[in-house]
């Protein structure tokens, strides 16, 4: 089964549920189902950070597993985690590989893989 997380809520969900439940079972190849896409909105796209301790393990495992990682282009930009402006902007100061865009870019993105269920956290 292939799954595709997309963390929304406001708060530290990326942190807490990404970095303390969902990256260490990757990590550790114990996840149980194929996780092909993360797309992260509001405060959740800090952890992308380049240097950030769970962004950078991210990073190598979505590398590893050639996991989709996406920010929110407009909640990217009103962080300074972009430049541009939508629908055409450009990751900065984030961890290799992250894209930028919004719903569209998502789908065509996963298009080629495309996940079996979405899970909002």
């Amino acid at each position: 089964m292939k799954v595709a997380y997309i963390f929304s809520t406001s708060g530290h969900t990326a942190s807490y549920k990404l970095g303390k439940m969902i990256l260490p079972q990757l990590e550790a190849g114990n996840h149980g189902v194929e996780v092909v896409g993360m797309m992260f909105f509001d405060d959740n796209t800090y952890v992308l950070r380049k240097g950030d301790p769970i962004g950078e393990r991210l990073g190598k495992i979505a590398r590893e597993q050639n996991i989709l990682l996406m920010l929110c282009d407009q909640c990217a930009m009103e962080r300074g985690l972009a430049d541009g402006e939508p629908p055409n902007c450009t990751p900065h100061d984030t961890v290799e590989g992250v894209r930028v865009g919004c719903f569209p870019d998502l789908y065509g993105a996963l298009a080629g893989n495309p996940p079996d269920h979405v899970i909002t956290l």
